[in-house]
């Protein structure tokens, strides 16, 4: 793994959390992150949810993705991660890899995190028959249908890469739990994940065993990563840190963090607009809130289901944003130059692009002028 410094000797920690509290399947990971140390030995943990739920990624807008009115009428519960990516529906029938590293043992590239990360869960889907296939940004692939994606964050002093095994996947109610226009717009969601998503129920024709995909798993993660796996649990102090994130990722204050400006493009007085689109870039969807003066960014939100690594960089690039000229050629010299000081990636997403959705703002803006 270039970029990557493991002591092949020190064994991976291999959690098997089993089928848990929805919650605590997510907090389970984000636990060992906060919580890690130097100390601490690189974590895998194989995890599913008791009951389904509802995940949105760390840089959406909650109440722009979900219906969170069918979620609440239909009891589904609806959460935060702190990893990137989109919404999506998660239940008993996927099973959670979560890996949680020490800095230093991760290549230096995500995307080549994503590919490393891919490489056990393909080799386990050949084991049953199944040709998987990377797919960057960040996805696999088997006969050109999505049968896992996956995401990657820098939580507490953690390096953190998750996706997961797809036993079974419920279509319906994943076009059902999302936010869309209207309903014909929904029908088109969900054939499109009937066409385009596959899991091993649907290319065996049966569901697998469950604990035979694990072993499966766990064996070809050894090999992978060329290191001993020994099984472990959570230590107390990691106990300790889950039960506050439990608290804290139920409230309404962490599910709705991500805010946004006024919608809507509207003229505010002379010169100062604020205006919204969405561009879909290679690495996701980019969604902009603006409010321009003088053909500034006078404020802006930035939201969407792109991995921007480390997450938290996102409000430090909104911040570093402001005041600057909407001016192309400016606007691209703004751009590169936070790229260039702080190290940030964004996986499928480059200048061009930034440049291509604030652009349709500026393009908006001057043609109601």
């Amino acid at each position: 793994m270039k970029g990557a410094f493991v002591d092949r000797k020190k064994p991976l920690r291999l959690i098997d959390a089993g089928t848990i509290p929805y919650l605590e399947s997510q907090t389970i990971y984000h636990a060992v992150a906060h919580a890690m140390t130097p100390e601490t030995p690189d974590t895998a943990i194989l995890v599913s949810p008791q009951t389904p739920y509802v995940c949105v990624g760390f840089h959406q807008e909650v109440d722009r993705e979900v219906d969170l009115e069918y979620c609440q009428a239909h009891q589904i519960p609806v959460t935060r991660r702190e990893v990137g990516g989109g919404a999506v529906l998660l239940d008993a029938n996927q099973i959670f890899t979560q890996w949680v590293f020490q800095p230093d043992h991760v290549p230096l590239k995500v995307v080549d995190r994503f590919r490393l990360h891919a490489e056990p869960i393909m080799a386990t889907y050949r084991d049953f028959g199944v040709e998987a296939n990377f797919r960057p940004i960040n996805d696999i692939h088997v006969s050109g249908k999505k049968i896992g994606g996956m995401g990657a964050a820098a939580i507490g002093n953690a390096e953190v890469v998750v996706s997961s095994l797809m036993l079974d996947f419920d279509t319906r109610t994943m076009a059902r739990v999302l936010k869309v226009p209207n309903e014909k717009f929904r029908d088109k969601v969900f054939q499109g994940l009937e066409n385009y998503m596959t899991t091993l129920k649907k290319e065996l024709g049966q569901m697998p065993d469950r604990d035979e995909v694990k072993q499966h798993y766990v064996r070809h993660l050894e090999e992978v990563l060329q290191r001993p796996v020994e099984w472990g649990e959570l230590t107390p102090g990691e106990k300790e840190v889950m039960a506050q994130l439990n608290a804290r990722f139920a409230t309404r204050e962490w599910l709705y963090q991500k805010g946004g400006l006024v919608r809507g493009a509207v003229k505010i007085h002379s010169g100062v607009w604020v205006g919204e689109t969405a561009y879909k870039a290679p690495g996701g969807l980019i969604r902009i809130t603006l409010r321009i003066r003088e053909n500034t960014i006078d404020d802006l939100a930035i939201s969407g289901d792109f991995t921007f690594y480390p997450q938290h960089q996102l409000a430090a690039f909104e911040a570093f944003l402001k005041g600057h000229s909407l001016e192309p050629a400016t606007l691209r010299r703004t751009i590169e130059a936070f790229y260039q000081e702080t190290g940030v990636q964004t996986p499928g997403i480059e200048v061009d692009h930034w440049l291509t959705v604030f652009g349709q703002l500026a393009d908006a803006v001057a043609k109601h002028s």
